[in-house]
């Protein structure tokens, strides 16, 4: 037998996304790694507002007033909701990486948790925000 000649075996094909079922888990993921690249987003904005804030007032009025509008509120409340989330989701790897949490239950409470909580604290963040204001 030639050794260069390998038998034809009949591999199994590696699964792909048609084979896995969509869990929390798996969303919550996802959603950490777009949060995470989306703070970048955010870092521009307080990076602006920071160089606004040290160029004088008529630099700070015109950001001051951009963050002040209805778009800009959207986009700070955005950004907050963005860094609660990923947040909240760097605790649950770092649960994970304390080595608990990995049973079926409390992975799905940690994923929903991680949802419901940034959600939770973004409205909360706001509320007294707009409160002290």
């Amino acid at each position: 037998m030639n050794p260069t000649v390998r038998p034809t075996v009949a591999q199994p094909l590696s699964p792909h996304l048609q084979i896995y079922r969509w869990t929390w888990t798996m969303a919550m993921s996802v959603f950490h790694r777009i949060t995470g690249t989306a703070l970048y987003g955010g870092t521009f904005l307080v990076a602006v507002w920071l160089v606004a804030l040290a160029s004088g007032p008529r630099a700070y009025d015109t950001v001051a007033w951009f963050f002040g509008s209805l778009i800009g509120r959207a986009i700070l409340f955005a950004y907050t909701w963005v860094l609660m989330h990923h947040m909240l989701g760097g605790i649950r790897h770092f649960i994970w990486d304390a080595g608990y949490g990995f049973d079926r239950d409390r992975r799905l409470g940690l994923a929903r948790a991680t949802l419901i909580g940034s959600v939770t604290l973004t409205v909360v963040i706001w509320a007294i925000a707009l409160l002290v204001r």
